[in-house]
């Protein structure tokens, strides 16, 4: 049976009903589990909250522990559950296929990979039409600095600050967030340019992002004007100007960035920055690793909120909700650039991940869950901003459809950081409660809520509460 959940805080929010019941346990005990990750597993894989979970199943949004206990998963194994734990029509369809073929190579045909690039390119528009499948995104936006250079003939990639492109060698040096950052070479030939940070920057307003939530900062902006996006594209100048050759291979950007806390820029800032790359001869890449597959609500791609059209977008996390596969999409002239020699990926676009992936884009579609991200997002955006209004510590609520970022601040007035022990007290209480969210921002100080796309307005209120609670206890303890 499932156990019935109970919190060591006290909450008046009820967690919504689940017809679900999981399997019983029956793995190895939780102390055996701990020393296991302690001899076996790398210490830079790091655990959440103090007593680590050990989770043991999901359920489209649910999750549920080693006890039975089950939470609201509000972080969707870091933005890569797109449409549901366990979504039975990816289950099905991957079990079909597993039992069909696992495995041959791109030397050979096979209908998946066939189906499969045809059905996500069509989700594109002209000439963005020719697909390269990898494994992660890491890989995919290596893979893309790759094409960027050779098909320029130049070297320079310009990354925006904040922003986090991948763990690899290669990509360290687009990703701009001292946390993940070694002291070995990387970087060379990639620049970092000023972050169009409109809560935390030197400019802002009140205006200024496409969110149904604007800032607390004032500004004297009319109509169709944005002085902080001026600002902005002239430090952008600025870089272009000093920091890098007359000629370079390109600037990738993420539509709204995702560690650092769903940071976004000012309209138009992309639209800008883009022309101004291309003025350089270089190429406009967009990481549509987290905002894409309808997550944004209003379109379906990250990219289209700005319109713009990129030159080569990199995909991940959500595209195999959960199975590991990304991919590169671009044009047939820029993809022709690596044809020169060869580059081969083993396990690109094996049948099980383009089979997931096909399913994945039935999901999303059937599910309704753009629409679902436009909905439950907005509302879930207009009830966090009422929090945000009641309690002095939560500076900024952010975002758009489903990817939403509530930054904690110390003070409205200076946007300091909220320490990151406070900010860990909220965390685990949320937890306790029975909601799991994420972390993120240069100072951790960014709770970050990327949930499965088919969470509910019910499971917001249920969010809402939790988390209103979490920041009561707070303030009574300080």
């Amino acid at each position: 049976r499932q156990q019935k959940w109970k919190s060591s805080v006290s909450t008046q929010a009820k967690m919504p009903p689940c017809d679900f019941v999981p399997e019983k346990y029956e793995s190895y005990a939780y102390e055996r589990m701990q020393k296991i990750r302690e001899q076996n597993i790398a210490p830079s894989l790091l655990t959440y909250y103090k007593k680590p979970l050990l989770l043991h199943q999901g359920h489209m949004q649910w999750l549920f522990d080693h006890e039975g206990r089950r939470y609201l998963d509000l972080f969707a194994g870091i933005v890569t559950v797109s449409v549901g734990h366990c979504h039975p029509k990816v289950t099905m369809a991957t079990q079909k296929q597993l039992a069909r073929l696992w495995h041959t190579t791109n030397i050979y045909m096979y209908p998946a990979i066939h189906e499969y690039a045809e059905k996500l390119t069509s989700l594109f528009p002209d000439p963005l039409k020719v697909v390269y499948l990898t494994n992660s995104g890491s890989e995919a936006n290596d893979l893309a600095m790759f094409m960027a250079r050779l098909h320029t003939s130049n070297f320079d990639i310009i990354s925006l600050r904040g922003g986090y492109h991948g763990g690899s060698p290669y990509t360290l040096g687009l990703t701009s967030l001292t946390p993940y950052k070694h002291g070995v070479a990387n970087g060379f030939g990639c620049t970092t340019t000023m972050l169009p940070d409109v809560f935390r920057g030197p400019w802002g307003g009140s205006h200024c992002r496409d969110s149904p939530v604007q800032t607390v900062r004032k500004c004297s902006c009319t109509e169709g004007a944005c002085l902080a996006k001026d600002q902005y594209i002239e430090q952008f100048k600025d870089t272009l100007n000093t920091s890098v050759p007359k000629t370079v291979a390109g600037f990738i950007a993420e539509p709204i960035q995702g560690v650092n806390g769903a940071v976004q820029y000012p309209r138009n800032f992309l639209k800008e920055a883009y022309q101004l790359v291309r003025e350089r001869g270089g190429l406009c890449i967009s990481d549509e690793v987290q905002t894409g597959f309808g997550r944004t609500g209003s379109h379906f791609w990250g990219f289209q909120t700005h319109g713009v059209v990129p030159d080569i977008v990199t995909l991940a996390k959500g595209i195999g909700n959960g199975f590991p596969m990304a991919a590169v999409v671009t044009t047939k002239e820029i993809a022709s650039s690596l044809a020169q020699n060869l580059h081969f990926n083993t396990f690109g676009g094996n049948p099980l991940a383009c089979v997931a992936g096909a399913a994945v884009l039935d999901a999303i579609e059937e599910d309704g869950l753009q629409k679902n991200s436009e909905d439950v997002g907005t509302y879930m955006l207009l009830e966090l901003a009422k929090l945000r209004d009641k309690f002095e510590i939560v500076g900024d609520v952010r975002g758009k459809g489903l990817m939403i970022g509530v930054e904690m601040v110390k003070d409205k007035e200076s946007r300091r950081p909220l320490p990151a022990e406070e900010i860990s007290r909220i965390w685990e209480d949320c937890k306790d409660m029975g909601v799991l969210i994420g972390r993120g921002g240069l100072y951790s100080q960014t709770f970050r809520i990327k949930p499965p796309m088919c969470i509910t307005k019910r499971d917001v209120d249920f969010a809402v509460e939790v988390f209103h609670t979490a920041l009561q206890r707070h303030v009574e303890r300080a």
